[in-house]
C-alpha cells in the first residue's frame, strides 16, 4: 500500500547487492545481480503516475511508454517456464543521495535514507526509475519459483538529460532480432517443439527439388546467395503453419522440455488445428507430405501464376501463401474427416472449383497487405 500511495516508509530500509563498477564516457556504471523480489520492491515505472514526478524521462522525450498488458501476461507465463532466462541487463537510474558504493567490498547500498541523513525521505519503492525492462519486471511479479536473479545496470546520479539519452538509445535505436533467424535457431534445440517442427518442415520443402517451394523460402530473412526468387520468408511460413500445430507454442515447448507428454485433441479442436495430433504423435513427415501435396495442387491448378515472378502477381507471394494456408482449414472441414489429412484428389477437386484464372491473381484484384489476403481467403471459403 505504501508504494501505491506514494508515502515515505516509516522506517529506514537499506538493501545491498554485489556489484562491479565500470568506467564509461557517460560516467561510472554499476553492474549488479539483484534478486527479482528485491528488484520489484525498489523500482517504479507505472505510467498511471506520469502526471506526478515519476515518469519525467518520458515527459522529457515527449513520449509515453505504457505497460502493454498482453505482453506482461505473456511474460508472467514465460518466467515460470523450465528454461526461463533474462540474460540482458535491466537498466535503472538511482538518485546519488540514496546510493553508496563500497569499492573494496564491491557492494552497492541503496536506501530510502539520504546519505548523511537519519530519516527516510522517499518510499523504498521509488528508489530506482526503470529506463529499460519495465515489462520484464512486471512479468516477474508472476514468478512462482524460488530464485530468479537479474543482471541490472545501475546509473547513479545521472541527470534527467542523461537518463533521457539512455532511454532513447535503448528503446528507440535498438533493432529487433530477425524473426526468420530466430526460428532458424530452433533447429539447434535438442527437444521437440512446435517451432522446431515448423522450421524443419520449411527447410525440407525449401530443399526438396520436387517441392513447390524449392529454393523459394528466404531462410534467414535475407536473400540467399545464388537465388533470384524467394518470395516467402521463413518466419511467414513457420507462423502460418504453426497455427495448425499449436494454440500455445511456448507452453508446448516448455512441457516438452520438462519431459511431459502432450495429449491428443478431440475432433472439435482438430477442425481448428488440423496438424495438432500429427505433431503430438511425432508424425512430422506426415505434416510435410500434406503441405507438399496441398501446394502442389495449387501449383498444378495455376502453373502460370505460380511460376510468374512479377511483383504484380500475388499467388506465390506472402498474401497468396497466407490466404491458401488459412483456407486449408476450410478444405479440411469440407472433406469431413477430422484427421488433418486431405487426400490429393479432394484437394485437386477443390482447386478446380475456385473461380479464378492465372491472370486474376494480381494486385488489382487482391490489394497488397492484409486486405488482399482477406479478399482471396473470402473467395476460397465460398467454395463448396
Amino acid at each position: 500500500m505504501t508504494k501505491e500511495m506514494n508515502l515515505v516508509d516509516p522506517d529506514p530500509v537499506t538493501l545491498e547487492f554485489e556489484c562491479l563498477k565500470a568506467r564509461q564516457p557517460i560516467g561510472d556504471v554499476f553492474l549488479a545481480s539483484i534478486p527479482y523480489d528485491q528488484l520489484v520492491k525498489i523500482t517504479y515505472f507505472d505510467v498511471r503516475r506520469v502526471l506526478q514526478e515519476d515518469r519525467d524521462v518520458e515527459r522529457y522525450l515527449g513520449i509515453q511508454r505504457p505497460l502493454i498488458n498482453s505482453r506482461v501476461d505473456g511474460l508472467k507465463k514465460y518466467v515460470n517456464f523450465f528454461d526461463a532466462s533474462f540474460p540482458t541487463a535491466i537498466i535503472i537510474a538511482v538518485d546519488e543521495r540514496f546510493a553508496d558504493y563500497d569499492e573494496e567490498a564491491k557492494r552497492i547500498f541503496l536506501s530510502n535514507v539520504p546519505r548523511n541523513g537519519e530519516q527516510p525521505e522517499i518510499p523504498i519503492g521509488n528508489i530506482a526509475r526503470v529506463l529499460d525492462g519495465q515489462h520484464r519486471i512486471a512479468g516477474l511479479r508472476g514468478f512462482k519459483g524460488e530464485a530468479f536473479d537479474l543482471p541490472v545496470t545501475i546509473f547513479v546520479g545521472a541527470d534527467i538529460a542523461d537518463q533521457a539519452h539512455i532511454f532513447a538509445t535503448v528503446n528507440l535505436e535498438q533493432q529487433k532480432v530477425n524473426k526468420s533467424l530466430a526460428y532458424d535457431l530452433y533447429s539447434l534445440a535438442k527437444s521437440r517443439s512446435p517451432q522446431k517442427t515448423c522450421h524443419n518442415v520449411a527447410v525440407v520443402l525449401d530443399q526438396d527439388e520436387a517441392s513447390p517451394f524449392y529454393k523459394r523460402i528466404k531462410r534467414l530473412g535475407v536473400s540467399t546467395d545464388g537465388r533470384e526468387f524467394e518470395p516467402i520468408s521463413q518466419a511467414t511460413f513457420v507462423e502460418a503453419l504453426m497455427a495448425y500445430v499449436s494454440a500455445e507454442p511456448k507452453v508446448d515447448r516448455d512441457k516438452l522440455l520438462k519431459g511431459e507428454l502432450l495429449e491428443k485433441v478431440d475432433a472439435e479442436e482438430l477442425w481448428k488445428r488440423p496438424f495438432r495430433n500429427m505433431f503430438v504423435m511425432e508424425k512430422d513427415v506426415q505434416i510435410v507430405k500434406v503441405v507438399f501435396e496441398y501446394f502442389s495442387s495449387i501449383k498444378d491448378r495455376w502453373p502460370i501464376a505460380w511460376a510468374n515472378k512479377d511483383r504484380g502477381n500475388m499467388l506465390n507471394r506472402t498474401n497468396g501463401f497466407r490466404a491458401f494456408m488459412r483456407a486449408y482449414q476450410h478444405v479440411h472441414t469440407l472433406h469431413g474427416t477430422p484427421s488433418g489429412v486431405v487426400p490429393r484428389e479432394f484437394m485437386d477437386e477443390f482447386m478446380r472449383k475456385v473461380p479464378l484464372e492465372d491472370r486474376e491473381f494480381n494486385t488489382d484484384n487482391f490489394k497488397p497487405g492484409s486486405a488482399g489476403e482477406s479478399a482471396l481467403l473470402s473467395v476460397l471459403r465460398d467454395v463448396r
